[in-house]
């Protein structure tokens, strides 16, 4: 399996996306850190779901906007497992508002988990990574295509592009890679909701393959940034949205 003996954080894993890939991950040979920040019965659905296909996971709470959980959830990771080979940053949040609504919190609650997070992560794996690495940034095709009132959420994921890069070539002499894959419209519990009725239909017509995403169309991708057949890709920014370009709307 292509992640035999690899050790991997995945932030954000206790449903939609995050719980893809820690699904993927498990499936492909690899030992799962399921991070969550409130959701410890789906996080824990998560870890039994690997369990049952013969794979090694275990859930963490940690809130990554803050330091002082971020230390404490790789230190826990260290002290159980030794290592880390894999870090996958994908917890978010997103608050869709015009920007006549705008708020100091609502910037500072997107930012500090999206961005500041993300790069809270990347320093503590960093102390466990051996002679090699490889993170793996969820970003999203808002950061060059963004829907309307998303302008913060948007201003996140293009910082998280910009970061992927700048992150890829400070760490590449160290022999790790970082990359990003940008998700188009896909299926997760938190976005059901926008995609009903004439919305849904707009955002459907502009996707070439003609159905939105689900959450096992987007691991592969990340499996594979992850093992060793990208060894020689870092700092790409990947779409895998279904050939959307533009929001479709």
């Amino acid at each position: 399996m292509k992640l035999s003996g690899k050790i991997a954080v995945v932030t954000g894993a206790s449903k939609g996306i995050g719980a893809g890939i820690a699904s993927a991950f498990g499936a492909a040979g690899a030992t799962v850190i399921v991070n969550y920040a409130s959701s410890k019965d789906d996080a824990d659905k998560v870890v039994a779901q690997i369990h049952a296909q013969g794979g090694r996971a275990k859930s963490i709470q940690a809130d990554m906007s803050k330091s002082a959980d971020v230390i404490r959830m790789f230190d826990e990771v260290r002290n159980e497992f030794g290592t880390l080979d894999i870090l996958v940053n994908n917890a978010g949040v997103a608050v869709f508002e015009m920007i006549d609504d705008l708020t100091e919190d609502a910037f500072h609650k997107q930012f500090n988990v999206n961005v500041l997070g993300y790069l809270l992560a990347t320093r503590e794996a960093l102390k466990q990574f051996s002679a090699s690495g490889s993170i793996i940034n969820v970003s999203s095709i808002l950061s060059t295509d963004p829907y309307l009132a998303s302008s913060i959420y948007a201003a996140t994921k293009g910082a998280v592009d910009t970061l992927t890069f700048a992150l890829a070539r400070e760490l590449g002499p160290r022999g790790i890679r970082v990359n990003s894959i940008l998700p188009g419209h896909t299926n997760t519990p938190g976005t059901n909701g926008n995609f009903a009725g004439e919305l849904g239909e707009k955002l459907i017509a502009g996707t070439p393959l003609g159905r939105f995403g689900e959450p096992e169309d987007i691991a592969p991708v990340v499996v594979f940034l992850a093992s060793d057949d990208s060894h020689w890709v870092t700092g790409e920014s990947l779409r895998v949205s279904g050939g959307v370009r533009g929001v479709g709307y």
